[in-house]
């Protein structure tokens, strides 16, 4: 059993080899952070709030996730850009036989690459990523990242995991 320290730096371990999978846009391993039975969606604050289930995005095993990157790369049009997520409050909140709970804020910067609009910077979205996290053979993996979005509106196609 891990003390908190340990604890701690394994779940954020965890996140920002997480988030630099996405900025480095290594999608194919993107799946690979969460257990084979997990759940993943994008959420407003607003349907979290008011206990909505009505998810941006929903994925539930990580064959769904696999999906997700498979469209991505050949079935989506969308416009080149890069992402660079911040992550910050990083709260281990509980503890239980193995099973660990986090939250964390977080914002992305997304970067357009096409010709028109090369080169500028937007804030993508911010807000919380609600996680469920267990160890699998001593590595620790996503069972559950919900991530709440401070609100609904999207300024483009959410193409890119957050």
């Amino acid at each position: 059993m891990m003390n908190n320290r340990e604890l701690r730096e394994a779940v954020e371990e965890l996140l920002h080899a997480y988030v630099q999978c996405i900025d480095d846009d290594r999608l194919e391993e993107w799946p690979n952070f969460f257990t084979e039975a997990c759940l993943y969606q994008i959420m407003p604050r607003e349907n979290a709030e008011q206990g909505l289930p009505i998810a941006l995005m929903y994925c539930d095993s990580r064959g769904m996730l696999q999906d997700r990157v498979v469209a991505h790369r050949k079935a989506n049009l969308f416009a080149p850009h890069v992402y660079r997520h911040l992550v910050s409050a990083l709260r281990v909140t509980g503890q239980d036989q193995g099973v660990v709970t986090a939250r964390s804020n977080y914002a992305v910067f997304r970067t357009a690459q096409d010709p028109i609009q090369y080169g500028t910077t937007e804030v993508y979205s911010v807000g919380e990523y609600q996680d469920t996290i267990v160890f699998v053979d001593g590595v620790a993996k996503f069972q559950e990242k919900v991530v709440i979005v401070d609100t609904s509106r999207i300024q483009s196609l959410l193409v890119t995991p957050l």
